[in-house]
């Protein structure tokens, strides 16, 4: 009797860009995007949302990394607040 190694299980993130109809952008870790069907990915999935994948035997997963959406938002309106902060107080003159 001879006992298989088990299969190596991958895993990985995406950031769900943007929505489109029945398209969804995923930008990859190594930065490319690309478009997958809507319904590959977890239901309720919202643009900004980080998911996590996993590939065990011939079974692809996604969940919501809802810690990871988190952090991304804060660090996006964090940003967006230091550029608002540095807009010069009083009347614009052109």
């Amino acid at each position: 009797m001879t006992s298989e190694p088990p299969e190596p299980m991958l895993t990985g993130r995406l950031t769900v860009d943007a929505l489109e109809g029945h398209l969804a952008r995923v930008e990859r870790e190594d930065g490319s995007l690309q478009d997958w069907p809507l319904t590959s990915l977890p239901r309720g999935v919202r643009e900004g949302d980080v998911l996590r994948w996993h590939v065990e035997g011939r079974h692809l997963t996604f969940e919501i990394d809802l810690e990871g959406t988190r952090e991304r938002r804060q660090a996006a309106q964090a940003q967006l607040d230091a550029l608002n902060g540095a807009v010069p107080a009083g009347e614009i003159n052109l």
